[in-house]
C-alpha cells in the first residue's frame, strides 16, 4: 500500500510540474502583444536574460512549425552560437547553416542575441498576425466585377 500511495504522489507531483511549465509558455496571441524592443535589449536586459527570452520563443515557435531561418541560418543554431560565444569570451560569432556547414554571416555577439530573440518573437507575432491579415494578400478579393 506504501508502494502505490508513493508511486501516485510522485506521479501527482511530475504532473503538476510539467502543467505548471507548459502554462507559461507563450503562444502566438501573447507573442503579439508583448514589447520585443523591450524584451530583447541587451543594455536595459543584459545579454544572458535576452538570450533566455530567445530560447523560450524559439521553442514555442519551434513547437508550432514556425521557427525562423534567415541567410541559412536557423534561429537555434544562432541561439547555439550566441551561447558558445559567451563562453568563450568572443566578439563575434559564425552561426552554422542549416546544412550545419560555417556560414558567411559573422555578426557581433550582442547583435547576435538580439536578432535570435526578435527572431523568436516576431515568429509567433506574424503568425497570430496572419490570421486577420491574410485576405489583404488575395488579389481581387473584395472586389465586385
Amino acid at each position: 500500500m506504501r508502494k502505490l500511495l508513493l508511486n501516485l504522489s510522485i506521479a501527482a507531483t511530475t504532473a503538476l510540474v510539467f502543467t505548471a511549465c507548459t502554462g507559461n509558455a507563450p503562444t502566438p496571441q501573447s507573442a503579439a502583444k508583448v514589447d520585443e524592443k523591450a524584451l530583447c535589449s541587451v543594455e536595459k536586459n543584459g545579454i544572458e536574460q535576452v538570450l533566455a527570452t530567445a530560447k523560450v520563443y524559439n521553442e514555442a515557435a519551434k513547437a508550432n512549425k514556425l521557427e525562423f531561418r534567415r541567410l541559412s541560418v536557423n534561429n537555434s543554431d544562432l541561439i547555439i552560437a550566441v551561447e558558445e560565444g559567451i563562453k568563450s569570451g568572443a566578439k563575434e560569432v559564425n552561426p552554422k547553416t542549416f546544412k550545419g556547414k560555417k556560414s558567411k554571416t559573422v555578426l557581433p555577439i550582442e547583435f547576435a542575441a538580439t536578432r535570435a530573440c526578435k527572431f523568436g518573437i516576431a515568429a509567433l507575432s506574424q503568425a497570430h498576425e496572419a490570421k486577420s491579415t491574410w485576405r489583404l494578400a488575395v488579389p481581387g478579393d473584395g472586389f465586385k466585377y
